[in-house]
């Protein structure tokens, strides 16, 4: 990809905590014909089963699920600081209603098995390997249910092998 390195994921220094928690990230999933993107600040970075691995979660009511659910691939984006008024849109609009890359400037841009976005600092291609759903018997506490799914719409969990670490060119 044009202005992006590949590098080996023991080469990135990143704070997964800061990344992810706090200047967020696009969950992204289709192919450049037909995709859709959505702010996410839950995450995580990891060894699972020898793969290095990512963990997103998805709620089933954002139309990014669909997309999540139909394509063996997704990449998470992530991006300068300038960025953070274009992924609270993302976040805060339906891909069903808008279109967020025409109404936020973002462009997309075809990975080898997925879409991404230009102006990302760092792209993160991802196979799925296992999803799952959160199930209200399991939270040993209970408060965060009522906390995060008053509605019961709970979280689908998604464990990506990590394919490509895409780091922009400085």
């Amino acid at each position: 990809m044009k202005n992006f390195n590949e590098i080996i994921p023991n080469e990135i220094s990143i704070n997964p905590f800061e990344i992810i928690g706090k200047e967020w990230m696009l969950i992204t999933a289709g192919n450049i014909n037909n995709y859709n993107t959505m702010t996410a600040s839950w995450g995580g970075l990891g060894v699972l089963w020898n793969y290095n691995v990512v963990t997103c979660y998805v709620r089933p009511q954002r139309h990014t699920f669909k997309f999540t659910e139909e394509f063996e691939f997704f990449t998470l984006s992530f991006f300068p600081a300038e960025y953070k008024k274009a992924l609270s849109y993302c976040g805060s609009h339906s891909g069903k209603d808008v279109d967020k890359a025409k109404e936020t400037g973002l462009i997309p841009i075809a990975t080898e098995n997925s879409v991404a976005f230009k102006q990302a600092k760092l792209i993160i291609e991802c196979r799925k390997l296992y999803t799952d759903s959160f199930s209200p018997d399991n939270f040993i506490d209970k408060l965060l249910i009522n906390k995060n799914y008053p509605n019961s719409d709970f979280h689908k969990i998604y464990i990506g092998e990590i394919t490509s670490f895409l780091k922009k060119e400085e």
